[in-house]
């Protein structure tokens, strides 16, 4: 598919309240039927940024998973966030991109974010994730990956769309708004950013700052600032690949080994 529409939710979250979150999403769901190839969420969309892992933590098999997968098919989309998960007696910080089709794929955060102590609670991933959907190649990661160039580094076009799903708190706005354009323009390719709003359990406030970019760093489109809304984009991949061709500057990246 040559253009794909892509849809980002930013959203208060329920504190630790995965039937409020989930009903509240199902609602959103239901107005982008028919619009929108791709829905992406928050981080941690059920429950919040907590460290409440042993409490609030569901297998592949549970009720977020198993509702989402059923919605992704009801609506004819393919969605994307991270949970808390559980798995073999270890808890993860866990994206999810699970299609309409019935292909699920799963991400675990790689670096987690020692100064809110979740490196006590979960355990780190250590595999990066690229999705073949569409047509697209799509690398999904988590929040504070975003501050490791590193590990989303893109050799040779490996992926066309970065997505980033955050708890990222007011504070330290000025450098998701920096680090995403950074990470279009270093890799080549469309960036999708969705942040959470409103105030947690732990009194942090979050004002948003959703967008995606273009391979160029321009914003291509983006949600106001504290506003619960969605917006939806279309993006194309010949665009891309036509700018590659001209100014080709992955030709000349350093191959990192990771």
């Amino acid at each position: 598919m040559d253009s794909i529409r892509i849809s980002i939710i930013q959203t208060t979250i329920v504190w630790e309240n995965k039937e409020e979150n989930l009903r509240l999403l199902h609602e959103k769901l239901q107005s982008l039927c028919g619009t929108t190839e791709i829905v992406v969420l928050p981080e941690m969309f059920s429950t919040g940024f907590s460290m409440q892992s042993e409490l609030l933590a569901e297998p592949i098999t549970g009720t977020t998973i198993i509702s989402l997968k059923q919605w992704a098919s009801l609506y004819q989309v393919a969605i994307c966030g991270s949970y808390i998960a559980e798995d073999k007696g270890h808890f993860y910080n866990r994206a999810f991109f699970l299609t309409p089709e019935g292909e699920e794929y799963y991400y675990d955060k790689h670096h987690l974010f020692r100064m809110g102590q979740e490196s006590e609670h979960f355990s780190a991933g250590n595999k990066r994730l690229i999705i073949p959907y569409l047509g697209w190649n799509i690398c999904l990661l988590v929040c504070y990956d975003l501050r490791f160039p590193v590990w989303s580094r893109n050799v040779n076009n490996e992926y066309d769309l970065l997505i980033y799903v955050a708890n990222w708190p007011i504070p330290r706005r000025l450098a998701w708004d920096v680090l995403l354009r950074a990470r279009a323009l270093e890799n080549q390719c469309y960036v999708c950013g969705v942040n959470r709003i409103g105030t947690d359990g732990y009194h942090l406030h979050y004002n948003g700052g959703s967008v995606v970019y273009s391979a160029l760093g321009e914003e291509i489109t983006s949600l106001p600032d504290g506003q619960d809304d969605s917006t939806t984009v279309t993006i194309n991949l010949t665009t891309l690949q036509r700018f590659r061709k001209k100014f080709p500057v992955w030709k000349d990246a350093d191959l990192f080994q990771l």
